[in-house]
């Protein structure tokens, strides 16, 4: 279908690839490996379901790639280190022949998403079992866990027709139920690339190519005004500072100002506010509904 190779699941690293953000920071600062490459090569933000649904955890990942000769992987010397002390132990009780002969690399290290990504700066992320069907833009650079779903499209358009209540309802009937209190599961394969996208605006076409359409830029507006108040809330400017990080190309961290800031902010995740739904979020959700409604022509 016309829908395939735009949405994947996350990558799966079996093993302890895993940095607390203070250590990928001191990596990230560190002197260019013998190589000549930087650390930044190798270290990125890693997130997972919880990170989306709750508050970001700060948690980082080693990730060679997908498929790095061992040579090339061992010029990353604080990385390389670690995953031969923490992973390589592990990897050798594995079964699988592939997985325990390649243990510096992810066991599913999602080659198409990687190839996917590549010249985006964002993409979109959701949640594959959660209470409400929520989508979030991701930095290009942070690296999606398996729980996460990935669409590799950077457009506002994309992302309000998969946050339209038709797309809702369409991954309510299609996921199928399992998990903890029946929370349907979205997948790449029964969830997204079985939706019929309004004609003229489906993932087989390159966003600039309906960049001009009236229908998408209304969907692209209403969005991206929907992304805009749900990040005023989740992170009030008076509540946080923005801090660029230690290298450039990653985002800002985004730190509370005091201690009870911290406090405060605890409470403002994407569960807590799709479950109050106040008035300004349901509006925002109604006009994007309507611009999405308009390019079905209903």
């Amino acid at each position: 279908g016309e829908n395939e190779g735009t949405c994947f699941e996350g990558m799966k690293k079996y093993g302890d690839f895993d940095i607390p953000g203070e250590k990928a920071r001191q990596w990230l600062m560190e002197p260019l490996n013998v190589n000549g490459r930087p650390n930044s090569e190798v270290i990125f933000p890693w997130i997972i379901a919880i990170d989306v649904v709750r508050r970001p955890m700060d948690r980082w990942a080693i990730d060679f790639g997908s498929h790095p000769p061992l040579e090339d992987a061992m010029a990353f010397e604080g990385p390389f280190q670690h995953v031969q002390d923490k992973v390589y132990p592990y990897r050798q009780t594995v079964r699988r022949e592939r997985t325990r002969l390649r243990w510096w690399i992810y066991e599913e290290a999602r080659i198409a998403l990687r190839k996917n990504l590549h010249g985006l700066s964002r993409y979109i992320a959701t949640p594959v079992v959660a209470k409400h069907r929520i989508f979030v833009w991701l930095p290009a650079v942070a690296r999606p866990s398996n729980l996460l779903d990935a669409i590799t499209r950077d457009d506002d358009t994309t992302f309000g027709i998969l946050h339209s209540s038709f797309h809702e309802l369409w991954a309510l009937r299609m996921g199928t139920f399992l998990g903890v209190g029946n929370d349907p599961r979205y997948t790449p394969s029964t969830t997204f690339e079985t939706f019929p996208f309004p004609e003229g605006l489906t993932p087989a076409i390159p966003a600039g190519d309906y960049a001009a359409d009236p229908r998408a830029r209304k969907i692209a507006a209403a969005a991206a005004r929907l992304n805009e108040l749900r990040e005023n809330w989740l992170n009030p400017p008076d509540l946080v500072e923005r801090v660029a990080e230690v290298v450039p190309g990653y985002p800002n961290r985004i730190l509370p100002v005091s201690e009870l800031a911290e406090k405060e902010l605890k409470k403002r995740t994407l569960t807590n506010l799709y479950n109050a739904r106040p008035a300004w979020l349901d509006n925002a959700h109604k006009t994007l509904d309507e611009a999405v409604a308009e390019a079905y022509g209903w």
